[in-house]
């Protein structure tokens, strides 16, 4: 499998940097890894990067974009945090990621069995947890249900979509390069139990 060049990264189109997160996360369920000579990966990408996808996750180890997307080095730019949450940092990585380094999609990425999720739902407060856990609270208040199970999966899917409307409301950049259709900006839900991502 080849690095992504500039050149390659410039003939994508948002609808096939989908596409092919797509078929990524397809092989990673069958379980069929592109084969990937990682160590030349670093020296073709030692003089610079042209990653064709943001992805924007939780910090869960069981969730690794490059892993889930069956992606090498050098092709996404991975923004980690609990609870797949926005902030200016995180608005300024992605912005990065798409309006300087010429990624074509941002993916938020959220997942079941969210540790972040769950706390937010039981108003856990704790040190600077409590903070992060805050912006996770309109997901929260919008599902409004009884906490169980299935109230918090549906948080976390809601979740996703606020950090979306996000995205959109507090990143003009990237709002007009969506509107623009340089990028695409899609949600999408990580089930730890089969490795399938769901696009929202």
């Amino acid at each position: 499998m080849k690095t992504q060049t500039k050149e390659t990264q410039q003939k994508l189109t948002p609808q096939i940097a989908h596409t092919i997160l797509k078929e990524g996360n397809k092989r990673f369920v069958q379980n069929l890894k592109t084969q990937r000579d990682l160590k030349q990966q670093v020296l073709d990408t030692s003089n610079g990067q042209f990653p064709f996808a943001v992805v924007l996750s939780c910090i869960d180890s069981r969730v690794p974009a490059e892993m889930v997307f069956d992606q090498g080095i050098g092709d996404l730019f991975s923004v980690r945090v609990a609870g797949n949450i926005v902030n200016k940092d995180v608005l300024g990585s992605i912005e990065y990621g798409c309006k300087v380094a010429g990624s074509k999609i941002v993916i938020v990425l959220g997942h079941t069995k969210c540790g972040a999720v769950t706390a937010a739902c039981k108003h856990v407060e704790l040190g600077n947890i409590t903070a992060l856990l805050d912006k996770i609270q309109p997901a929260v208040k919008k599902v409004n249900k009884e906490i169980n199970e299935e109230s918090i999966e549906e948080t976390a899917i809601v979740n996703v979509e606020l950090s979306i409307e996000r995205i959109r409301k507090e990143s003009p950049i990237l709002a007009k390069m969506e509107k623009n259709d340089e990028i695409k900006i899609i949600g999408a839900s990580y089930d730890v139990s089969n490795g399938k991502v769901t696009f929202l």
